[in-house]
């Protein structure tokens, strides 16, 4: 298992088994038009993960990530994809489409509980653990260190290992197509998000 990072986009030739990819972001905050995207994390599931990283004043121009990230016949496993799909799209303008999102496939079996968090799941499904203390330290810092980069790639690194489980459990209870129409939906609550539709359910009477 290797850590690979990389500044600014994907090397040339870097290569990604066949099958969906896992994806996440680490961002300067949770504001998406103020909050810059700092790295994206990469994984195919077979044990590497791959960082790209941004740095301030970056033109996102990254042709290799973008074609990755969009690509639609590949599809990408987030935890929580609403917050990385907006954040996706609006600094590198690519819809990261088709998506699984475990957090709400999660929400959709482990009715049991209200712990969604993907730390608890790897807990309880997987049996593993991960740390969260980097959670918030300062993913814009002009150099990452070794807990950072163990951090970003832990997030990627149970994603396909969960869906599989996920998967199964959509199945027994009978809401696999429920969850499916609740991916299709995902770029488009991004991009509601994105253009000031975060706070209000436009499906409500008020």
């Amino acid at each position: 298992m290797t850590v690979h990072f990389h500044e600014e986009d994907l090397p040339e030739g870097v290569a990604f088994a066949d099958g969906p990819i896992a994806v996440d972001t680490e961002t300067l905050g949770l504001i998406t038009h103020r909050d810059r995207l700092c790295v994206v994390q990469i994984s195919d599931g077979h044990g590497d993960e791959h960082l790209v990283r941004f740095g301030s004043g970056s033109t996102y121009d990254a042709p290799r990530l973008k074609a990755l990230l969009g690509d639609p016949d590949r599809l990408k496993l987030f935890h929580y994809a609403r917050f990385d799909l907006a954040a996706i799209e609006f600094y590198l303008g690519v819809t990261a489409a088709p998506v699984f999102c475990t957090k709400i496939a999660s929400k959709l079996t482990r009715t049991y509980t209200d712990r969604h968090g993907l730390k608890n799941l790897v807990s309880e499904l997987l049996a593993a653990d991960i740390s969260k203390q980097q959670q918030l330290s300062d993913w814009g810092a002009p150099e990452l260190n070794e807990a950072q980069r163990e951090y970003a790639a832990s997030d990627v690194r149970y994603l396909h290992r969960l869906r599989d489980v996920l998967v199964e459990r959509l199945e027994r209870e009978q809401r696999t197509a429920m969850a499916q129409a609740c991916f299709d939906f995902l770029p488009t609550r991004a991009r509601l998000d994105l253009a000031g539709w975060a706070d209000k359910d436009i499906f409500s009477h008020d």
